[in-house]
């Protein structure tokens, strides 16, 4: 049974959902009562937090060993000493495991109250502090110092700098308020630094902000088998289109031993800056960052005075390492994480998009796909992603490329760690045996404490980080010719 109650969703979006996990291919193979019950799991299971956290060494400057044993000594200190252990995972040798502790039952709720918004919430379950801007309302004597029970407004429906709050809220766990409830709401509204401190969370996960930054990389573990997917070697020129924040970014750069072109895309200046910040803080120098809008990133032929292309101008954007827009077949590899629903985030209570909005990321992802493979050499490899659950945009686009693009042909891919593809967008068994969908659902059980903990096989605690994550989905291709 599940700790929290199944993510909340606009009835629309829930009718569309049911039906995508319920369609005629799926009911044909598991029956109808399993496909309902895979369908209620993936719902329970969204709203609660993977059972480990995953980070990724930064093997550019320190061994996976070097840094296990630090991390290692970091969450013994945070955990007050309590052993929990930290993992290296077999198959990913770079990154590292943490279990986490939860749910826990036996928290005692505080009279005094602090509400904070959802996605306040959903980083709280994962080992975050609450941050000042993520608070809502606060109990009217609330005082720094004080021992507050923090409550997630899954709803929205909290009124800023309220008192009190008797509508739809749940609890995440406790901690020590840093600011007094009239410093939190004063009316400069400029702070920005802790505002509780979590010391009992519902769910034990280390903090682990600004802890060995240059040396770990916070990342799902779903995120980090994509780059690993890829395989991108030294020396070659890689595409990250859909790039932001860059944790992918420098996980390739750091694959390739930081040798060779990394070009990083995002359409958002911001993010641009932050993918850059996080390459130099991870002292990684191949890596080059634009702000480009992926779908724009193929250089034109130009006419001048009727005499066509311009040749000149091409072979410029061939070899140039200056930015986009950049010629046809100029990539050795493209990985295309794109825009996406994002329905496969965890942990996520509330999912307040409508359904138009579900539904509208279908064409820019066909227009990124497209573009993607007229920047891809012959014989070059493309590398499709996203962090959704749907159909549309994952197998549905997997079938159109397809058959829009002849040229391209699915791949086997290594790393195996999520299953195979969903049934309901017409691909074959062989088809759906090459994907990686990471579905949730298929975990049985829920929660983990110290003793059951102690009592497990590390064989067994992979298998369940495997499976226990994020829902992802992976497709990989080849590029046969130019045609």
């Amino acid at each position: 049974m599940s700790f929290f109650s199944k993510i909340l969703l606009k009835p629309e979006v829930e009718e569309y959902l049911g039906n995508v996990f319920r369609n005629k291919e799926l009911i044909s193979a598991l029956g109808t009562l399993e496909a309902e019950r895979k369908y209620e799991s993936l719902l329970n299971c969204l709203s609660h937090p993977p059972a480990f956290t995953t980070v990724r060494v930064n093997t550019h400057l320190a061994s996976v060993k070097q840094v296990k044993n630090l991390l290692f000594e970091e969450i013994h200190k945070q955990f007050k000493g309590l052993s929990v252990p930290v993992l290296q995972h077999p198959e990913l040798q770079d990154i590292l495991l943490i279990p986490v502790i939860g749910p826990r039952k036996e928290l005692q709720k505080q009279s005094s109250e602090v509400i904070v918004g959802a996605q306040c919430g959903n980083s709280v379950l994962r080992g975050a502090h609450v941050f000042v801007p993520g608070i809502i309302s606060a109990s009217k004597f609330m005082k720094a110092g004080d021992v507050v029970s923090v409550y997630s407004d899954i709803e929205g429906k909290c009124k800023r700098g309220a008192k009190e709050f008797l509508g739809i809220k749940v609890f995440i766990g406790n901690g020590i308020s840093e600011l007094s409830r009239s410093e939190i709401f004063s009316s400069s509204g400029s702070l920005k630094g802790i505002g509780v401190r979590m010391t009992d969370p519902v769910y034990l996960s280390p903090s682990l902000d600004n802890v060995l930054s240059s040396y770990l990389f916070l990342q799902n573990l779903p995120s980090a088998v994509v780059s690993h997917v890829l395989n991108p070697q030294p020396g070659e020129r890689i595409l990250d289109m859909c790039a932001a924040p860059g944790g992918k970014t420098t996980h390739l750069a750091t694959l390739m031993h930081d040798q060779g072109e990394v070009i990083a895309m995002d359409k958002i200046a911001n993010k641009v800056k932050k993918i850059q910040q996080n390459a130099a803080l991870l002292q990684l120098n191949c890596i080059k960052a634009f702000c480009c809008d992926g779908t724009k990133a193929l250089a034109i032929g130009k006419k001048e005075d009727g005499q066509g292309e311009e040749a000149a101008a091409v072979e410029r954007a061939r070899h140039s390492t200056e930015g986009p827009p950049f010629s046809a077949e100029s990539f050795d590899r493209i990985l295309l994480d794109v825009p996406c629903s994002g329905m496969g985030q965890r942990p996520n209570m509330a999912y307040f998009w409508t359904l138009k909005e579900v539904t509208s990321y279908q064409p820019l992802q066909r227009k990124l796909f497209s573009m993607a493979v007229k920047l891809l050499k012959p014989g070059g490899t493309l590398v499709y992603s996203t962090c959704t659950i749907t159909l549309s945009e994952n197998e549905e686009q997997v079938a159109w490329a397809l058959e829009t693009f002849p040229c391209l042909q699915l791949q086997s891919q290594e790393p195996r760690i999520g299953g195979e593809g969903m049934m309901g967008a017409g691909l074959s068994l062989d088809q759906l045996k090459l994907l990686q969908r990471f579905d949730p659902s298929s975990v049985t059980s829920r929660g983990m404490d110290i003793n059951s903990l102690q009592d497990s096989r590390e064989e067994d605690l992979i298998l369940l980080a495997n499976k226990d994550c994020i829902g992802f989905f992976i497709a990989k291709f080849i590029k046969l010719n130019s045609k």
